[in-house]
């Protein structure tokens, strides 16, 4: 972690790795062979999902960061977030809300692979408005999507589908395993970067607020007319990819403005969209 926070920045980042990776690996292994076939009879529906995660929500964040009139850098974390797509615990709240089985893990692989090229153009756009130097190449950000998303949720369907027995066995052990990860490393964030988002003040906390609110919105309106697509676009739109934002943040030498401003998103985010997904696991649950 670029910002220390209470817990070493080592150990915070080696739970978070365990996490992901685990999480991945374990959505791949629920992965089943065909399923891709529902998501290819909906093309028009994952065009949408990935205008409302791509464009829509960097825009969304441009106009709100400046309508509040935030400092500079404040603003330039907020926009750096929303143009980092593809959270890896997206997918796992997607289907946990009720999000349907095929198209979500097939939008987080569109999402993850697309961020590749649509990062790098959409930085360098910025560093023009802005006025200050700013690049990140594309291998920087295939090596995290491939590292923290596409390995492990390869390897999840691999093993899935070469050893079908024994992922049937593990498989509901994996994901009470993945599960207590994510909520322990929910719980640490919290801990660890809850500081810093308080220190970041109302007005940031309340636009970050405000656009992962939008943003779900959007995603929502535009994920139909299924409500389980609806799900999984509001999700994947509304949380973002802090491992994105880093990377740029860190190669770029940004601002320790912009780092907290950062960190204090991944928090405010994942608790501002908790309410929606126990209110589509609700629905689902009908």
């Amino acid at each position: 972690m670029p910002v220390e926070g209470l817990i070493p920045e080592k150990i915070f980042t080696l739970v978070a790795a365990a996490t992901i990776f685990t999480v991945m690996f374990d959505l791949g292994m629920q992965i089943v062979p065909g399923e891709h076939d529902w998501t290819q009879r909906r093309i028009r529906v994952l065009l949408k999902a990935l205008f409302a995660v791509l464009v829509a929500v960097p825009a969304i964040a441009i106009i709100a960061a400046q309508a509040l009139d935030l400092e500079r850098h404040v603003e330039i974390g907020i926009v750096l977030m929303a143009l980092s797509p593809g959270a890896p615990v997206a997918l796992r709240r997607s289907l946990d809300a009720g999000a349907q089985a095929s198209f979500a893990p097939a939008l987080q692989i569109a999402v993850a692979a697309l961020a590749v090229v649509s990062m790098p153009l959409f930085i360098a756009g910025l560093a023009e408005y802005y006025g200050s130097p700013a690049s990140i190449s594309p291998g920087d950000l295939g090596r995290q999507v491939f590292l923290a998303q596409l390995l492990p949720l390869a390897l999840g369907m691999l093993v899935r589908r070469l050893l079908p027995g024994h992922g049937a066995r593990i498989g509901p052990r994996l994901s009470r395993v993945a599960q207590f990860l994510l909520v322990f490393l929910m719980v640490l964030a919290i801990v660890n970067v809850g500081p810093v988002a308080l220190q970041a003040g109302w007005r940031v906390g309340a636009g970050i607020a405000a656009v992962t609110v939008l943003a779900l919105a959007v995603g929502h309106a535009l994920g139909g007319p299924d409500p389980e697509t609806r799900t999984a676009v509001a999700i994947a739109s509304a949380l973002r990819n802090p491992g994105l934002a880093l990377v740029v943040a860190t190669v770029n030498n940004a601002h320790p403005a912009v780092m907290r401003t950062v960190l204090a998103y991944l928090v405010i985010a994942a608790l501002t969209v908790l309410p929606y997904v126990f209110w589509r696991r609700r629905l689902a649950a009908r």
